[in-house]
């Protein structure tokens, strides 16, 4: 037997060792070991109503197979505790469990699996302390208590103990898993527990809570998998997928949102693998590498709970005007003529545009980050800077956290104790990974790029950050199992720092997140195919990213592996330039001139439109940062009252008023779902009704639509954003509804102004949001 448990544990070791670097961590695997003890959540033990703490009882359990009929089915047997001595231990531990109430909308559920009381932690992904909420009122009930507020009802049953979240109306919107919700014959979900690993003895949590018919789970960061996440798998574990192809994420983020009308937090940095009706159509199957639970549960709309989460977790800051403009980029231009030449190729060939991008080509040695411009291919840095700047453009410079042993950091950050290290004391990986948990390292980083942005670099590429090892010890004194996540928050926030104290701007671009960096924009989707399905994945990773909290979003126009296609690049332009950011970027060539003067001009008219868009898309864009919405929406946020708004994930909403569907494939029009009432063509005025439509794309290759009744706000075409004449604004009301809305934003002083049209005959006049030095032109 000991001879059996010795090869099975070995087995289980093996089995985490086959997993390449870099790959996703699967916490149900441990879940399935049935050499940890399960401890099963069976009744509360103590419970005080007033302050909503108590303790659960925690029955001990081992499970089983049985055969029947040649198939081996799971059951769970009363496990006797074995621990010696005896009198130190529980057979069925009472541990710690509390609710707090933080909003109307939102309450907080913890639990531990100890009885150590863990230490305090500023955690970096919340962006202050929670609140505290009086109004949930208390009462009885037969089976345990209940609280209610104006928006919802929490349900705590005693034996067997249960959590119940209902809306204000009383249908329930989940509840958490017993063993009674088995039958008597086998075990078809084994419910919410925790296990003792028999590796080390340490703690991991797996709530599981109930899912109902038609249910839509979404969110878990910038996910390329179907939108809808009901029965997938999905691992929230940062990691590099090469593309966004695959399921593996840059930026998982532990929060997703339901249709039945809530959302969950799980404030955790550990690994974290979400069984969404996967293995069970009926269960949500949260297996937490953390020793302790700590969810928030938030209540209402896809709106409200976008709000409530990112109150919590932190809205993104308002971005400067000019990272609305074109970047124009490739992998790489090297050299300062290069940079001269794509600048006057731009205004040459009357493409707007506010920022050229240099990527890994500026160093002396390509790839090797030194935070200096070459001397040989760069003969004056600062007058380029000086001279660009004249002509409208900012400077984009790439960079990343990693340190070979070629570069001239390499001995400097390990001698300085600058780096991450494994459990000897010595550096894990061939390369140096800086270690940002440690203020030192901050400290040093920063001042390295607060040289280039005095200069007037305008903004740093934060790139990579997935890799920060997982067998890492860092100077915060945790491990990566809790740090590797955190990894690309902290490098985030250094370089959104930095260059704020710098320049004033809140601008970085990045391509790894968790929760909480959506406080620092913007993120873009990483290195995609060019491909139409590149194409699709990376909709769907913006989509799914919106939907995580996350204001601003980009992606490489086009794919990045190889040379775009032409015809591709073409139908991919649109969906750039009706992004948050718009940036031309990949393998060479991405300048439109070097393809054909065909192409010139459909890049030209699709970055004409974002300019001109331009008051409409600041505008949608400070209201995101007030209320935590993306630029780049799912329907259902808009219309969560239609049904087939939840079920579009090749389409979406610019903003509030726009809809965007991209061809995905090269051809003249496409099938689209219209969410609401009417919608009207941007570009040929036509007018179609909700429900689905085939509708044919317009001179720009890509369906856009207006709703009804909408004011879309614009200026006179300028070739960069600090040549747009901000006090004339053509209003364009769509539709013919005797009352027309809009928003407009002035980047002068960044208050948000309702607009309201109302009409007057055939005429639309405005009623509401004036604003002193601005003319309004109506058509």
């Amino acid at each position: 037997m000991l001879l059996l448990a010795c090869t099975c544990l070995q087995a289980l070791s093996a089995q985490q060792q086959n997993r390449l670097l870099g790959d996703p961590v699967d916490m149900s695997l441990d879940f399935k070991d049935f050499h940890n003890t399960f401890f099963f959540a069976d009744k509360l033990a103590s419970f005080d109503p007033v302050t909503v703490k108590g303790k659960i009882s925690w029955k001990r359990v081992s499970l089983y197979t049985r055969q029947a009929f040649d198939v081996n089915t799971i059951l769970p047997q009363d496990l006797k505790m074995l621990d010696f001595p005896g009198e130190a231990y529980q057979q069925n531990p009472e541990l710690s469990f509390s609710v707090d109430f933080i909003t109307p909308r939102t309450l907080r559920i913890r639990m531990l699996t100890t009885p150590v009381e863990p230490k305090p932690f500023d955690s970096p992904m919340l962006v202050k302390e929670p609140g505290k909420d009086t109004s949930w009122k208390y009462s009885k009930t037969k089976t345990g208590y209940e609280y209610q507020s104006e928006f919802g009802k929490l349900l705590i049953e005693e034996n067997p103990f249960r959590i119940i979240l209902m809306d204000a109306n009383g249908k329930m919107l989940t509840d958490t898993r017993r063993w009674v919700d088995n039958d008597t014959t086998q075990v078809k979900v084994i419910p919410f527990n925790f296990i003792k690993k028999g590796i080390d003895n340490s703690r991991e949590i797996n709530p599981v809570f109930s899912l109902s018919p038609n249910e839509k789970i979404f969110g878990c960061g910038e996910s390329f998998t179907k939108l809808d996440k009901r029965g997938q798998i999905v691992n929230l574990f940062v990691t590099d997928p090469q593309g966004p192809e695959t399921s593996a994420m840059y930026k998982p983020i532990p929060f997703f949102m339901s249709s039945r009308g809530y959302g969950m937090f799980m404030h955790t940095s550990a690994p974290v693998t979400c069984d969404f009706g996967n293995t069970y159509v009926g269960a949500n199957k949260l297996f937490m590498g953390d020793e302790a639970l700590d969810l928030f549960v938030f209540i209402g709309e896809p709106k409200d709970i976008l709000n409530e989460y990112t109150d919590i977790t932190g809205k993104a800051s308002m971005p400067p005007l000019w990272s609305f403009g074109t970047w124009m980029s490739r992998i790489t231009y090297f050299s300062q003529k290069e940079g001269y030449e794509v600048a006057a190729k731009l205004r040459e060939n009357k493409i707007p545009s506010d920022v050229i991008h240099f990527d890994t080509g500026w160093f002396e040695n390509d790839w090797q980050c030194d935070y200096k411009f070459s001397p040989s291919r760069f003969s004056d840095p600062q007058k380029m800077i000086n001279d660009l700047k004249k002509e409208g453009f900012h400077i984009s410079l790439w960079q990343l956290p990693y340190f070979t042993p070629q570069n001239k950091f390499f001995t400097e950050i390990i001698d300085k104790n600058l780096i991450v290290k494994n459990s000897k004391g010595e550096m894990p990986y061939e390369d140096a990974v800086l270690d940002f948990s440690n203020p030192n390292t901050v400290k040093w980083y920063q001042d390295k790029l607060a040289g280039l942005l005095k200069m007037g670099v305008g903004a740093i590429k934060v790139d990579f950050g997935e890799a920060a090892p997982l067998e890492g010890i860092y100077a915060s004194g945790r491990g990566g199992w809790y740090e590797h996540n955190l990894y690309p928050l902290r490098y985030n926030k250094a370089v959104a720092d930095i260059t704020k104290q710098t320049t004033g701007d809140n601008i970085i671009w990045a391509r790894s997140a968790w929760a909480g960096s959506q406080r620092y924009p913007l993120h873009w989707g990483g290195d995609a195919a060019n491909t139409n399905i590149g194409m699709e994945a990376d909709l769907r990773g913006g989509l799914s990213f919106g939907l995580s909290g996350f204001s601003f979003w980009s992606h490489d126009i086009g794919g990045f592996v190889v040379s775009s296609p032409e015809q591709l690049y073409r139908r991919w332009l649109p969906f750039g330039f009706l992004s948050s950011h718009s940036r031309a970027h990949g393998a060479s060539p991405t300048e439109p001139w070097l393809y054909n003067e065909s192409f010139v001009k459909a890049f030209r008219e699709s970055a004409e439109m974002k300019y001109k868009l331009m008051p409409y898309v600041y505008a949608q864009a400070k209201e995101c940062t007030e209320k935590g919405l993306p630029m780049v929406r799912a329907l259902f946020v808009e219309f969560p009252n239609d049904p087939g708004a939840w079920t579009v994930d090749d389409a979406y909403l610019f903003g509030s008023d726009i809809y965007v569907a991209p061809l995905m494939e090269n051809t003249k029009g496409r099938q689209v779902y219209l969410p609401g009432g009417k919608w009207i063509d941007y570009q040929t005025g036509k007018t179609y009704d909700r429900g689905w439509n085939d509708i044919e794309a317009g001179e720009i290759p890509c369906i856009i639509l207006v709703r009804d009744g909408a004011v879309i706000p614009h200026a006179k075409l300028a070739q960069s954003t600090d040549k747009i004449d901000w006090t004339n604004i053509e209003l364009k009301v769509y539709g013919d509804k005797s009352i027309a809305k809009g928003l407009v934003c002035l980047p002068s002083n960044n208050i948000l102004v309702t607009l309201v049209l109302n009409k007057k005959g055939n005429e639309y006049q405005v009623e509401k949001g004036k604003i002193d030095g601005v003319k309004y032109q109506v058509k």
